[in-house]
């Protein structure tokens, strides 16, 4: 049973994330119902037959289907403006499973240099373990980009902004020579969201979200999504996800509807937030590069201006001090958390270098902009105020003397 007659009318996303998908059992609930189920039955053996051949269209088991993660996909590719979406456990998992759905042996895969640990480790040292070139440009640079995909090619990814040093890349340009070279572009758009920049406007092939960030954005659930066409998303992902079982679980997806429901809200504060953090570490001289689109010295703002809504909740700053000085810094903070998650209602931070980044070569951090100093923050939903004084009371505080812990 649906909600009540909305299908002929162009709703708009504010509304889309309270009601996109709604479909409501027989008891008529206001909250979406949870379906803490992992098989269906079948009133006879013919039915269930017909449920699988597809003569019916109907749920046969939840690692497939479910009707609670229904609604979570259908609100997001109403919000995303997608023609469908298909979730997974994690946005890691979706990630993988938009790549490798799509390759196979002595294909080619483009992508940045500047990715997250674990998009890298899937380009550079999974695919090719299966005969799949991997080649890596300057993602701000559509010179390598055009050289790269100077080849046929089968899939190129990006993400944008990138984590964790914020590059931006010219979505428009590189959808252009993508698809001239043959190939679907996927992008992850995870520090932007839905509500900051639309990849498939600009050309892209596919989205993917870790909707563990911003999406649930208050450290409860993981999970993941991947947005598309239909005949993407039921043709060449559909049989991927269907045997390879990375399913999102309905108890998450029910979690994750409900984080939808404020995300605009939670991404506008976040902003306005990350904004006025950015240009107090601008200030100060304990700091040296500040990197965050929104501020005029981000070498790519311009591009950003042009192709996002706003500029997100994530910032990256060095301090000059190195390892050591940014070691201070994390250990005097008060109100905001060292942890490795971003996208949260709580202000988050952490040394790239030695986390979310340990694993790469330091050749290779290098090459990306990551440096010792370097600092991820994940800017919360607390008060813009509080958050700076924190962050002031962290960089007065005298250093330990040697012999004291420096």
């Amino acid at each position: 049973m649906s909600g009540h007659g909305t299908e002929g009318r162009r709703l708009r996303p504010r509304t889309l994330q309270v009601r996109g998908g709604l479909t409501r059992s027989n008891h008529c609930e206001t909250s979406e119902a949870l379906f803490l189920t992992s098989g269906y039955v079948y009133g006879s053996a013919e039915e269930a037959e017909q449920s699988f051949d597809g003569t019916l269209d109907r749920m046969v088991y939840s690692r497939f289907k479910n009707p609670t993660v229904a609604i979570f996909e259908d609100r997001l590719a109403a919000v995303e403006g997608a023609e469908a979406c298909r979730a997974t456990a994690s946005g890691m998992a979706a990630v993988h499973a938009a790549l490798m759905c799509q390759v196979k042996a002595g294909d080619r895969v483009v992508a940045p240099k500047a990715l997250f640990g674990s998009c890298t480790w899937i380009i550079a040292d999974l695919m090719p373990r299966f005969g799949i070139e991997a080649v890596l440009v300057d993602g701000t640079d559509l010179g390598a980009w055009e050289a790269a995909l100077a080849k046929p090619t089968a899939v190129v990814f990006l993400e944008t902004p990138s984590n964790p040093t914020l590059e931006i890349i010219d979505l428009a340009a590189v959808a252009a020579l993508a698809h001239r070279a043959g190939a679907r572009l996927v992008v992850d758009n995870v520090f932007a969201t839905p509500m900051l920049q639309r990849p498939l406007a600009l050309g892209a092939d596919v989205v993917v979200y870790s909707a563990t960030k911003h999406i649930d954005g208050q450290g409860r659930c993981l999970g993941g999504a991947v947005l598309g066409t239909k005949a993407f998303c039921q043709d060449v992902l559909g049989p991927y996800l269907r045997h390879t079982g990375p399913a999102l679980s309905p108890f998450n997806a029910w979690v994750l509807l409900k984080g939808l429901e404020t995300l605009d809200l939670r991404v506008e504060r976040a902003c306005a937030n990350a904004l006025a953090v950015a240009r107090f570490l601008e200030g100060r001289p304990e700091v040296g590069t500040v990197l965050y689109p929104g501020l005029a010295s981000h070498p790519q703002h311009a591009l950003a201006a042009r192709q996002m809504s706003g500029y997100g909740s994530i910032l990256a700053f060095t301090m000059t001090g190195g390892r050591r000085a940014a070691y201070d810094l994390l250990n005097r903070l008060e109100v905001i958390d060292i942890s490795n998650n971003l996208g949260d209602a709580k202000s988050l931070i952490c040394h790239p270098w030695t986390t979310t980044h340990q694993r790469l070569a330091a050749e290779d951090k290098l090459a990306q902009g990551i440096g010792e100093g370097l600092l991820r923050l994940s800017v919360g939903l607390e008060d813009a105020l509080d958050l700076i004084e924190d962050l002031e009371l962290a960089l007065n505080a005298p250093r330990p003397h040697a012999g004291e812990g420096a």
